[in-house]
Protein backbone atom coordinates (compact mmCIF):
# COMPACT_ATOMS: atom_id res chain seq x y z
CA UNK A 1 0.00 0.00 0.00
CA UNK A 2 2.89 2.28 0.91
CA UNK A 3 4.44 2.10 -2.68
CA UNK A 4 0.75 2.87 -4.29
CA UNK A 5 1.05 6.31 -2.81
CA UNK A 6 4.12 7.39 -4.01
CA UNK A 7 3.70 5.51 -7.54
CA UNK A 8 0.61 7.68 -7.87
CA UNK A 9 1.54 10.67 -6.72
CA UNK A 10 4.78 10.44 -9.77
CA UNK A 11 2.22 10.25 -11.90
CA UNK A 12 0.30 13.03 -11.17
CA UNK A 13 3.85 14.74 -11.12
CA UNK A 14 4.49 13.80 -14.49
CA UNK A 15 0.88 14.58 -16.34
CA UNK A 16 0.93 17.77 -14.48
CA UNK A 17 4.66 18.32 -16.33
CA UNK A 18 3.15 17.07 -19.53
CA UNK A 19 -0.09 19.49 -19.63
CA UNK A 20 2.56 22.64 -18.58
CA UNK A 21 4.79 21.63 -21.44
CA UNK A 22 1.97 21.88 -23.88
CA UNK A 23 1.67 25.16 -22.95
CA UNK A 24 5.05 26.59 -22.71
CA UNK A 25 6.36 28.06 -24.70
CA UNK A 26 3.19 29.17 -26.26
CA UNK A 27 3.48 30.73 -29.89
CA UNK A 28 1.19 32.81 -31.53
CA UNK A 29 1.18 35.54 -34.60
CA UNK A 30 -0.08 39.36 -35.03
CA UNK A 31 -2.22 40.00 -38.16
CA UNK A 32 -3.12 43.72 -38.94
CA UNK A 33 -6.71 45.22 -39.71
CA UNK A 34 -5.90 44.25 -43.03
CA UNK A 35 -5.54 40.25 -42.45
CA UNK A 36 -1.99 40.69 -42.94
CA UNK A 37 0.82 38.76 -40.68
CA UNK A 38 2.98 41.35 -39.05
CA UNK A 39 5.02 39.39 -36.42
CA UNK A 40 4.94 36.86 -33.87
CA UNK A 41 4.88 36.35 -29.82
CA UNK A 42 6.23 33.64 -27.65
CA UNK A 43 4.85 33.39 -24.47
CA UNK A 44 6.87 31.28 -21.35
CA UNK A 45 5.72 30.42 -18.15
CA UNK A 46 8.46 31.63 -15.74
CA UNK A 47 8.69 31.53 -12.12
CA UNK A 48 7.91 35.26 -11.91
CA UNK A 49 4.73 35.33 -14.43
CA UNK A 50 4.55 34.72 -18.28
CA UNK A 51 7.47 36.40 -20.31
CA UNK A 52 6.23 37.80 -23.42
CA UNK A 53 8.39 38.15 -26.58
CA UNK A 54 7.44 40.27 -29.56
CA UNK A 55 8.79 40.87 -33.04
CA UNK A 56 6.61 42.33 -35.13
CA UNK A 57 6.91 44.83 -38.26
CA UNK A 58 4.44 47.46 -40.08
CA UNK A 59 4.43 49.68 -36.83
CA UNK A 60 4.96 53.70 -37.12
CA UNK A 61 8.00 53.99 -35.47
CA UNK A 62 7.91 55.16 -31.99
CA UNK A 63 6.07 53.73 -28.73
CA UNK A 64 3.35 51.66 -28.97
CA UNK A 65 0.61 50.19 -26.02
CA UNK A 66 0.48 46.43 -26.08
CA UNK A 67 -2.35 44.95 -23.85
CA UNK A 68 -3.79 40.88 -22.98
CA UNK A 69 -6.98 41.28 -23.75
CA UNK A 70 -9.98 39.47 -22.45
CA UNK A 71 -11.07 37.39 -25.37
CA UNK A 72 -9.21 35.27 -28.41
CA UNK A 73 -10.82 37.14 -31.20
CA UNK A 74 -9.22 39.04 -33.49
CA UNK A 75 -12.13 40.38 -35.56
CA UNK A 76 -10.66 42.79 -37.93
CA UNK A 77 -10.26 45.82 -38.69
CA UNK A 78 -11.06 47.38 -35.39
CA UNK A 79 -10.35 44.07 -33.34
CA UNK A 80 -13.00 45.39 -30.62
CA UNK A 81 -14.49 41.32 -30.54
CA UNK A 82 -10.95 41.23 -28.26
CA UNK A 83 -13.06 42.86 -25.47
CA UNK A 84 -11.58 44.63 -22.95
CA UNK A 85 -8.29 44.33 -20.71
CA UNK A 86 -7.99 40.60 -19.19
CA UNK A 87 -8.20 41.74 -15.84
CA UNK A 88 -9.85 39.12 -13.57
CA UNK A 89 -8.62 40.78 -10.18
CA UNK A 90 -11.15 44.11 -10.96
CA UNK A 91 -8.08 46.40 -10.42
CA UNK A 92 -8.02 50.25 -12.33
CA UNK A 93 -5.72 50.18 -15.54
CA UNK A 94 -2.30 51.29 -15.48
CA UNK A 95 1.25 50.31 -14.41
CA UNK A 96 1.76 53.93 -13.00
CA UNK A 97 -1.69 53.93 -11.26
CA UNK A 98 -1.21 52.86 -7.53
CA UNK A 99 -4.74 51.14 -7.63
CA UNK A 100 -3.48 49.21 -11.11
CA UNK A 101 -3.12 47.36 -12.76
CA UNK A 102 -4.40 44.98 -14.91
CA UNK A 103 -3.06 41.71 -15.24
CA UNK A 104 -3.14 42.21 -19.03
CA UNK A 105 -1.32 45.30 -18.65
CA UNK A 106 2.62 45.60 -20.03
CA UNK A 107 5.19 48.36 -20.67
CA UNK A 108 5.02 50.29 -24.23
CA UNK A 109 6.88 48.56 -26.49
CA UNK A 110 9.18 50.83 -29.50
CA UNK A 111 8.81 50.37 -33.14
CA UNK A 112 12.69 51.55 -34.48
CA UNK A 113 12.66 53.58 -37.74
CA UNK A 114 11.82 50.69 -40.21
CA UNK A 115 8.44 50.08 -37.55
CA UNK A 116 10.19 46.94 -36.13
CA UNK A 117 9.95 45.69 -32.86
CA UNK A 118 11.77 43.09 -30.81
CA UNK A 119 11.09 43.24 -27.62
CA UNK A 120 11.03 41.51 -24.15
CA UNK A 121 8.38 41.97 -21.26
CA UNK A 122 6.78 39.94 -18.55
CA UNK A 123 3.06 39.33 -17.08
CA UNK A 124 3.83 39.07 -13.98
CA UNK A 125 0.36 38.53 -12.28
CA UNK A 126 -0.65 35.84 -15.18
CA UNK A 127 -0.09 32.36 -15.73
CA UNK A 128 -0.04 29.87 -18.69
CA UNK A 129 -1.53 27.08 -16.05
CA UNK A 130 -4.87 26.63 -14.76
CA UNK A 131 -6.31 29.22 -12.49
CA UNK A 132 -8.11 32.33 -12.55
CA UNK A 133 -5.26 34.65 -13.74
CA UNK A 134 -4.57 31.69 -16.55
CA UNK A 135 -4.23 33.65 -20.41
CA UNK A 136 -5.59 29.97 -21.29
CA UNK A 137 -8.98 30.07 -18.68
CA UNK A 138 -12.03 29.32 -20.54
CA UNK A 139 -11.06 30.15 -24.46
CA UNK A 140 -7.97 32.14 -24.44
CA UNK A 141 -7.15 35.55 -24.59
CA UNK A 142 -5.45 37.71 -26.90
CA UNK A 143 -2.64 40.15 -27.34
CA UNK A 144 -3.46 43.30 -29.16
CA UNK A 145 -1.18 46.29 -29.71
CA UNK A 146 -2.40 49.62 -30.22
CA UNK A 147 -1.52 52.88 -32.48
CA UNK A 148 -0.82 54.68 -29.96
CA UNK A 149 0.85 54.90 -26.49
CA UNK A 150 -0.46 53.87 -22.89
CA UNK A 151 -0.17 56.69 -21.06
CA UNK A 152 -0.13 54.33 -17.63
CA UNK A 153 -2.90 56.30 -16.05
CA UNK A 154 -6.36 57.17 -17.96
CA UNK A 155 -9.12 54.88 -17.41
CA UNK A 156 -10.00 52.17 -18.88
CA UNK A 157 -6.86 51.46 -21.59
CA UNK A 158 -4.28 54.54 -21.25
CA UNK A 159 -5.86 56.55 -24.24
CA UNK A 160 -3.83 54.30 -26.52
CA UNK A 161 -5.77 54.89 -29.46
CA UNK A 162 -6.74 52.91 -32.15
CA UNK A 163 -6.65 48.60 -32.25
CA UNK A 164 -3.40 48.01 -34.51
CA UNK A 165 -3.09 44.21 -34.94
CA UNK A 166 -4.35 41.30 -32.98
CA UNK A 167 -2.82 37.76 -31.99
CA UNK A 168 -4.83 35.27 -30.43
CA UNK A 169 -3.49 33.59 -27.14
CA UNK A 170 -4.86 29.80 -26.93
CA UNK A 171 -3.23 26.09 -27.15
CA UNK A 172 -4.25 25.79 -31.21
CA UNK A 173 -3.18 29.27 -31.96
CA UNK A 174 0.50 28.15 -33.64
CA UNK A 175 -1.27 25.76 -35.43
CA UNK A 176 -1.13 26.21 -39.42
CA UNK A 177 0.65 29.80 -39.42
CA UNK A 178 2.82 30.55 -41.86
CA UNK A 179 6.49 31.85 -41.29
CA UNK A 180 7.14 34.94 -39.38
CA UNK A 181 7.29 37.98 -42.10
CA UNK A 182 10.28 40.10 -39.79
CA UNK A 183 12.58 37.16 -40.81
CA UNK A 184 14.93 37.43 -43.59
CA UNK A 185 13.24 35.81 -46.98
CA UNK A 186 16.05 33.38 -47.14
CA UNK A 187 15.82 32.10 -43.94
CA UNK A 188 11.85 31.46 -44.62
CA UNK A 189 12.62 29.74 -47.74
CA UNK A 190 14.87 27.25 -45.92
CA UNK A 191 12.12 26.96 -43.52
CA UNK A 192 9.28 26.59 -46.05
CA UNK A 193 11.63 23.19 -47.67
Amino acid sequence: MNRVIPIGFIICLFLSACSADKRSPLNTSFYNGQGDKIGTATLKEMSDGVQVKVKVEGLEPGPHAIHVHEFPKCKAPDFKSAGNHFNPMSKLHGLMNAEGAHAGDLPNIEADSAGMVNAELMLPDATLKDGQKSLLRKEGTSLVIHSGVDDGMTQPAGDSGERFACAKITLDADKNETSDPTEPMEKQKKSSK
